[in-house]
């Protein structure tokens, strides 16, 4: 910045402002350049939440019915265990869109 000497008035911060937020969120909007903040990559995050909790959840019901030999009681109990996580991490995950990081729905900050 330039210290001219002479204030600038109000108008012309505002529009300087506009400016700077409009460039910011093209910016960020990118028009599909980045995967995070589009629709895709939030489709994305959220099957692979469902997928990953399914997966974690059969996993560990094979093992153990593999080392105590009660095919396929585990498997099925942690199936549901697998898909009730992974419907719990898409709420979680859907519940939080349009917040800014670090904040609540309330506004207050989730530090403490």
């Amino acid at each position: 910045m330039s210290h001219s000497g002479t204030p600038q008035s109000p108008e012309d911060f505002d529009s300087r402002l506009k400016r700077a937020r409009g460039e910011e969120e093209d910016a960020e909007g990118g028009g599909g350049e980045g995967l995070a903040g589009s629709g895709i990559g939030a489709a994305l995050r959220m099957g692979m939440e469902l997928v990953s909790a399914l997966a974690v959840g059969v996993g560990i019901g094979w093992l153990l019915d593999h080392w105590l030999e009660t095919t396929p009681w585990f498997l099925i109990v942690f199936f549901f265990i697998g898909a009730a996580a992974g419907i719990l991490n898409i709420y979680r995950a859907a519940k939080g869109f349009g917040l800014a990081p670090g904040y609540g729905s309330d506004g207050l900050s989730k530090k403490d």
